[in-house]
């Protein structure tokens, strides 16, 4: 998905998840046209509330390819009005200060390249919000390990977090530094910063 169309599904999250229904048309379309896959339209569909199984498929997305999008606004049939709203978004362009310039925060190379530590990946965990989904799906995190992270640590927010960050580290190898941890984070609308006192 490109990421002017990724950085506009997060920035209309709250609204779509107030006034989309997914169950009834968007997610049978979806599906219909292999965006989606079987398990995790059921993903999708085990969330317990019309509001969460939009956040879920928000989450999701982002990570289905370039067609996602389009197929997303074409699923909108029922929801005309918000299908506007969207493109008519993405006719004015990205507002001032999108391109990534309010993220100025440097540090320099040997830390970029470095594999962060079990012990600094936990407190990144201690540190993310709700945006730590986003943040584990742009890391490549397939949503059947994100649904393993927050079912095997359903009672702790933080367990769930590490235990996706952990299993990314130990997938990406080499690749798994903190330079690409900014990437995601940036990608989810984390401010880097949040990382200047996990790495300090």
């Amino acid at each position: 998905m490109d990421p002017e169309h990724r950085a506009l599904l997060r920035a209309h999250r709250l609204e779509l998840s107030g006034q989309l229904l997914v169950s009834e048309s968007i997610v049978p379309f979806l599906y219909q046209e292999n965006v989606l896959t079987l398990s995790q339209v059921e993903d999708i569909e085990s969330q317990p509330t019309n509001r969460q199984k939009t956040q879920r498929l928000l989450a999701v997305l982002p990570s289905r390819g370039p067609r996602a999008f389009d197929a997303f606004l074409r699923s909108l049939q029922d929801f005309s009005w918000i299908r506007d709203q969207l493109q008519l978004e993405l006719q004015k362009g990205p507002g001032p200060g999108a391109t990534g310039e309010s993220y100025a925060w440097q540090l320099p190379d040997s830390v970029l390249q470095k594999i962060p530590s079990d012990r600094e990946l936990s407190r990144l965990a201690a540190r993310l919000g709700s945006e730590w989904e986003w943040v584990l799906m742009d890391l490549g995190l397939p949503v059947e390990a994100l649904f393993r992270c927050r079912s095997d640590h359903s009672f702790s927010t933080h367990g769930a977090i590490l235990a996706g960050l952990v299993q990314w580290k130990q997938r990406e190898g080499k690749t798994a530094t903190v330079q690409r941890l900014i990437q995601s984070l940036k990608a989810a609308d984390v401010h880097p910063s949040v990382l200047q006192d996990v790495l300090t």
